[in-house]
């Protein structure tokens, strides 16, 4: 069995964000945070962001872009797109997160996991890329790690309902 192991590990914080290219391992811990995934298989460079809003309450004026927000995560990864002439029809893209996080409540749209959830789907719509596989929504957190040279997105989900809290 070949095992590849990554030369450089990123470990996204919430807000953050990272694209590139080569033995790149991308990983995150997200609970109502939304993690977007994108890989090209073809070019194999692809990226991943970890925001924690929908948007700003106020106009960002002349502040840089901010991951921490999921519109300007995705104007940052359109940056990376338009930077490599690329286009966003040919990335594989992955969605996770979401999570509800207070194990007695349904979700509901006044959930930020819901709303960011919600902002996700309509980016991804607005700027033209096809979502190939979403884990979204339930309760608890969720380790993500994206091996860029490969595609391979591996996940683990823990279900705070289930783990014999009290």
């Amino acid at each position: 069995m070949n095992v590849v192991t990554p030369e450089r590990e990123v470990y996204l914080k919430p807000g953050d964000f990272c694209f590139g290219e080569g033995r790149l391992r991308i990983t995150t811990l997200l609970g109502s945070c939304v993690a977007i995934v994108l890989w090209h298989p073809i070019l194999l460079h692809g990226g991943m962001c970890h925001f924690m809003l929908p948007g700003r309450n106020k106009p960002r004026g002349n502040l840089p872009l901010d991951g921490k927000y999921g519109e300007e995560a995705m104007a940052l990864f359109m940056q990376e797109i338009t930077q490599r002439r690329t286009k966003p029809a040919s990335y594989q893209v992955h969605i996770y997160g979401g999570g509800n996080m207070f194990g007695g409540r349904a979700a509901s749209p006044t959930d930020i996991g819901f709303q960011n959830i919600e902002c996700a789907h309509s980016l991804l719509s607005q700027y033209g890329f096809t979502l190939d596989y979403d884990h979204l929504g339930s309760f608890g957190h969720r380790k993500v790690m994206f091996d860029v040279w490969s595609g391979e997105v591996g996940l683990v989900h823990v279900d705070h309902r289930n783990s014999g809290k009290k």
